[in-house]
């Protein structure tokens, strides 16, 4: 019988025998890979934590208790235990399931979650909120040991564990970061530990003592020395003790009984704990097991041999990678930084062939950046690889420890504009504002793969100040050119209108000069590839006769190129327009790119719509001021 199929709702679960509860975890695997190799989605992670996750909805009722997931794309199980299953077949889709937390979606989803290390600060703040309000639910953090690279998570911790706050803090340690296997002797410890009758016996121990006269106190210092000694010598516990957690485990993750147990015992406790479980990244799927790195973010993938169904061409960044390799062997100051992205940036060669000039950091874009212009200021030309929105975390650093002091760091910003399917959370589109607010950055937009090229090797051996170079994912090799100069190009000729454009939205404006061609519009098209200092001055060549320009853009309106360029023009003497063409203030949700380029009419048609729309109110105004 397929309980998965009979489950009714999360409550169903705190009614099943433990058997019961194995045969669910069995159904929600099978469930996970029918659905994501058809979808594609984050795989190895959630086959990971598929007991752990039925084990909270044993315990816990989520949609009062509070359960906050770390990064968050860990989530697809509990999403599916709480009404969302029908919505898995368009998983990450229009329309469909996020792959996300998202309060918006469902009660049962505590807080929005789509970046790392974040969730212990959350839940010391909902435990605090809890006490405040006189409230009476429980709160849990679950939290893997790669976001403990983060230093947000440390100070989260530092926080909660001297807070005094009962909440719960469930470390998933499936060994892919920070943790060493500990061995049978301290399972063994560990399990005696949390055996409900050595926490009695332990109470009884503390209150006889304490009655002792005289020498009772000293007794009992020496015992917990004596004690804490062995406990460090063999458990991986001291850290979070010294903080101020209880500590329970370490346990196996996968083993719905002792979970259970732990969670019970640490919700009967009145103080912050520590549930330290491992797990198996990837569980029940022998390609996930073997290489979870590669099954952690799939698209479409053939469940029998695990190969993707599509082969992804080259890319934005498989041309960073090798252009990389290549700017390596001629300079040895040249070195790559990335944030636990080291195959997304396309940097598994440069960290093989170049070992010792590769750093990954882990999830710690801040200290990426910093530890960048150490490596500057003393003679190095440090080339920081990180995801658009991720880098949105080390927007401080970047002032202050690279731009302010004009330090020669490149940042190779990939996943900038549209992502699509990752959603809301992951979207490249503030990059833009934050790069061109830095003092003395240079802001580059390749529009092709052989523009990535150049404008690499350009930034890294002819600048000598902070560089962004901004790309998306994929990739193509349409309108690049092999100029050295970065100054604006005139594409196309026309005389009513000019389409502004940078990056892979040069493509659909060409294609919107052609469909506005056909409707009796002389179009012309700008190619920017540098979008930093930016003028009137500088466009002015390009704009012959034009009365108005449309600037098109994946970013919102706030600091984009065109609120500067309307700027630029109302100071200088001219009568031109600028009109943006770009996502407003909207917050972007999960969908294709293309989807995404139709609803925010970025696409060849939008673009031509827009500029359809603007001729047409131009020739009214004109008609009424002469029927006037």
């Amino acid at each position: 019988m397929n309980l998965l199929n009979n489950l009714k709702s999360s409550d169903d679960i705190k009614n099943m025998s433990i058997a019961e509860l194995y045969s669910l975890c069995e159904d929600l695997r099978r469930f996970l890979l029918s659905n994501v190799s058809r979808t594609g989605g984050h795989l190895a992670s959630n086959l990971g934590v598929v007991e752990i996750t039925v084990a909270l909805h044993n315990v816990f009722d989520t949609a009062v208790d509070r359960l906050i997931f770390d990064v968050g794309h860990q989530c697809y199980t509990h999403k599916i235990l709480t009404g969302r299953k029908d919505g898995f077949s368009d998983l990450r889709g229009l329309g469909g399931v996020s792959g996300f937390p998202n309060p918006s979606e469902s009660d049962h989803d505590a807080f929005l979650a789509g970046h790392a290390s974040t969730s212990v600060s959350t839940a010391i703040g909902m435990a605090r909120a809890r006490t405040a309000l006189g409230e009476d639910y429980s709160v849990i953090a679950l939290i893997g040991d790669g976001a403990l690279t983060g230093g947000l998570a440390y100070e989260g911790l530092s926080d909660a564990g001297h807070s005094e706050e009962p909440l719960i803090i469930i470390l998933n340690d499936n060994e892919m970061s920070i943790t060493e296997n500990v061995g049978g002797l301290a399972m063994h410890l560990s399990r005696l530990r949390v055996r409900p009758y050595y926490l009695s016996l332990k109470k009884v121990y503390r209150k006889t003592i304490a009655k002792v006269p005289v020498i009772g106190k000293a007794i009992d210092n020496f015992l917990r020395k004596v004690k804490t000694g062995i406990r460090d010598a063999l458990l991986p516990s001291s850290m979070f003790e010294n903080m101020g957690f209880n500590y329970l485990g370490p346990a196996d993750g996968h083993n719905i009984k002792e979970v259970c147990k732990l969670l019970k015992i640490a919700k009967s406790m009145s103080k912050p704990t520590v549930i330290h479980l491992k797990t198996v990244k990837g569980k029940g799927y022998k390609f996930a097991e073997e290489a979870p790195e590669i099954y952690h973010g799939v698209s479409e993938f053939d469940i029998k041999n695990g190969e993707p169904k599509d082969v992804a061409p080259l890319s934005f960044a498989s041309e960073f990678g090798n252009t990389m390799l290549k700017l390596a062997e001629e300079d040895t100051r040249i070195c790559a930084i990335t944030a636990a992205m080291q195959a997304g940036t396309g940097l598994d060669e440069f960290a093989s062939v170049f070992e010792d000039r590769f750093f990954d950091v882990g999830i710690a874009e801040g200290h990426a950046v910093t530890m960048a212009g150490g490596l500057a200021k003393q003679g190095m030309i440090p080339v920081c690889a990180i995801y658009s929105s991720f880098t949105q975390r080390a927007y401080d650093m970047i002032f202050h420890d690279v731009c302010l002091q004009n330090l020669h760091v490149v940042f190779a910003i990939d996943r900038a504009g549209f992502v699509g399917d990752d959603g809301q959370t992951h979207q490249g589109i503030y990059d833009v504002g934050m790069f061109l607010q830095m003092p003395n950055m240079r802001v580059f937009c390749p529009s092709g793969i052989s523009d990535m090229r150049h404008i690499l090797r350009f930034a890294a051996r002819e600048l000598s100040c902070p560089v962004a170079i901004r790309y998306p994912r994929g990739g193509s090799d349409v309108y690049s050119s092999n100029a050295t100069s970065y100054e604006p190009v005139l594409l196309r000729r026309g005389v009513d209108f000019a389409i502004v454009a940078y990056g892979r939205l040069v493509e659909n404006a060409m294609k919107a000069a052609d469909l506005l061609d056909r409707q009796g519009l002389s179009v012309s098209v700008i190619k920017l590839t540098e979008i930093s200092n930016l003028s009137y001055d500088k466009l002015s060549g390009c704009l012959d006769g034009i009365g108005r320009i449309f600037v098109v853009e994946e970013c919102v309106s706030g600091g984009s190129v065109a609120s500067l360029l309307a700027l630029s023009f109302s100071e200088s003497d001219t009568d031109i327009g600028v009109s943006a063409i770009n996502l407003g203030s909207d917050t972007v949700p999960h969908a294709t790119v293309e989807q995404l380029m139709h609803i925010y009419k970025l696409d060849a048609e939008g673009i031509a719509g827009k500029v359809l729309s603007a001729a047409k109110r131009q020739r009214k105004a004109k008609a009424l001021r002469l029927t006037g």
